[in-house]
């Protein structure tokens, strides 16, 4: 049985890819700050797959051994994803105002984490020639007004994944772009506006369970790109 680290799966697309997993008998550790929203999701899935939910912020280090050594009870490291983002302030501020200790913790969340997470899972995910997704933005490649923060934190886990890629060639390194959805962290970016011409995030699944089934090498993705391959 495979087993998956999940970050961020209380809901949005985290959740989304974790009862996606559960569906096809994957063994998940699954992350997120609320616990009660975690535990909702964990019980959820248990009545199918096994499911351990670890609520924490992953920019500690601590967390981040905990949902590792919570991986390797279940039998080792098969997947990542590191799906958990932080926006930043809402509305979103242009960078001549953007608060120096707030981006700090942009950076720690959605950079620092991912690549700490990495670090500790590496020996198991070298040893089952694993897969790391990373789950960037459009914004990270795009320059919007108001999203430097955000942004430039999304553009630093691409090229964190991309040197990955090159530096652990036994593995399979994705840094994907998931589109626009009607989430939680896009409402906050447009507070008071109606998001609810955004596609949902279960829409940006198949995509991601193409990278995680298929044979595709280590890159760039944009979920809208991906056609699951046929049987």
């Amino acid at each position: 049985m495979s087993v998956a680290i999940v970050t961020g799966a209380s809901r949005g697309l985290g959740r989304a890819l974790a009862r996606a997993l559960a569906d096809r008998g994957w063994s998940l550790v699954l992350d997120a700050r609320g616990g009660a929203a975690l535990r909702l999701v964990a019980d959820e899935l248990s009545v199918r797959t096994k499911a351990v939910a670890l609520a924490g912020d992953v920019a500690y280090d601590a967390h981040r051994a905990e949902l590792v050594e919570a991986a390797a009870e279940l039998g080792g490291i098969d997947l990542l994803v590191n799906n958990a983002s932080v926006l930043g302030p809402s509305p979103q501020p242009s960078l001549a105002d953007y608060p120096l200790g707030v981006l700090e913790q942009v950076y720690r969340v959605n950079t620092v984490a991912p690549l700490g997470l990495i670090q500790r899972a590496l020996p198991w995910l070298r040893q089952s020639g694993g897969r790391v997704l990373n789950i960037t933005s459009d914004a990270g490649v795009e320059a919007y007004e108001g999203w430097g923060g955000y942004g430039s934190s999304k553009a630093a886990l691409e090229q964190l994944s991309n040197v990955l890629a090159t530096e652990e060639p036994g593995l399979r390194v994705y840094w994907v772009d998931p589109g626009d959805m009607n989430t939680q962290l896009h409402q906050e970016a447009y507070p008071g506006e109606d998001i609810s011409d955004r596609q949902p995030p279960e829409a940006s699944v198949p995509g991601l369970l193409e990278l995680i089934e298929g044979d595709r090498p280590s890159g760039r993705y944009r979920t809208a790109e991906l056609t699951p391959a046929r049987p």
